[in-house]
């Protein structure tokens, strides 16, 4: 990839600062700075000719599913390779890695327009996920695979075993459908109650119904991640609302 962004001294001190929160000590500046950088900030920024990190985000996804994938492999030989893909499903899904990003802090460290900033683009789950994996991209590209395998292990791997345990892949609209169905005879029913923003960072508001009853809300940016965030607000209060509204233990 051909750098064309130029580094000034305050961005040199933002990227380093970045590698100190990541304990990855990168060799290129500025091959982590296109992976930090969102769409919106190129369109704000034409002069200097800068990157935005889609590509940076294919590669990078790419080496994250192999390396999940093996990690998985060694740890679990006993697994079916569908409870395998589902654990990795689990890992790398957008939720999994946001949480990861905001943990770190990335969203203080990705260049983007002030549009996008002022509209909570700092805190976006799915910008936050995407750059999560185009700093992968950046630092294989960079480091190499062995140094983006202890970052995961350290960053990552660690929530693998109670996703194995809990069977937390298990998506939650599967499971508050089973519950539903075992308790009240009754599959969920979903509604979108909003979506808002621009076309591209929309965000979508949905609430599942159980037996016409408001059980959970929920926000994603696409139609079915507002709905799993809703079914998973749904099994977290369903005792209290099944009690409420069906007085049933």
């Amino acid at each position: 990839m051909k750098q064309k962004q130029k580094m000034t001294k305050s961005e040199a001190e933002k990227l380093k600062k970045f590698c100190q929160i990541t304990k990855i000590t990168v060799k290129k500046l500025e091959l982590l700075k296109v992976a930090l950088t969102h769409r919106s900030y190129v369109n704000e920024h034409r002069t200097g000719r800068p990157e935005h990190n889609e590509k940076l985000e294919f590669l990078g996804d790419a080496v994250l599913e192999l390396l999940v994938s093996r990690h998985l492999f060694d740890n679990y030989p006993d697994k079916a390779e569908g409870e395998l893909t589902s654990f990795r499903a689990a890992t790398v899904r957008t939720e999994s890695l946001f949480e990861e990003a905001q943990r770190l802090n990335y969203g203080r460290f990705i260049f983007m327009s002030k549009g996008e900033e002022n509209t909570g683009g700092r805190e976006r789950p799915y910008i936050l996920a995407n750059t999560f994996e185009a700093v992968i991209g950046a630092v294989y590209l960079d480091l190499g695979l062995d140094v983006v395998k202890k970052f995961l292990k350290r960053e990552l791997f660690y929530k693998i075993p109670e996703i194995v345990e809990k069977r937390l892949d298990i998506d939650g609209k599967s499971k508050l459908q089973e519950i539903s169905q075992e308790v009240v005879k009754e599959t969920p029913q979903y509604e979108v109650l909003e979506a808002a923003g621009p076309d591209h960072a929309k965000e979508f508001t949905a609430r599942v119904l159980v037996k016409g009853k408001d059980f959970g809300k929920g926000t994603g940016n696409s139609k079915q991640d507002a709905e799993q965030k809703a079914a998973e607000n749904a099994i977290k209060n369903w005792k209290e609302l099944i009690a409420e509204y069906f007085n049933i233990d």
